[in-house]
């Protein structure tokens, strides 16, 4: 999650905000007309949370989605 920010700015969506983590789930606030390009972001990096520090045998896997509320989203 450290590496967000950084990522979500050098795609130019530095107005996509983390607001909160529940568990396994992050939730964000992102314009609606950038939601898809902040979810590849931020499934790109999420998936590749443990490099390099860990050479993973098994792939971490991401789901996401956009919707207007948490309730929606699930």
């Amino acid at each position: 999650m450290i590496r967000l920010p950084a990522a979500l700015a050098a795609a130019g969506l530095s107005d996509v905000k983390m607001l909160l983590q529940v568990h396994d789930e992050l939730v964000f606030e992102a314009p609606e007309a950038k939601a898809d390009q902040a979810i590849a972001v931020i499934k790109r990096v999420m998936e590749g949370a443990a490099e390099p520090a860990v050479a993973l045998t098994v792939p971490l896997v991401v789901d996401a989605c956009a919707a207007g509320n948490w309730d929606e989203a699930h």
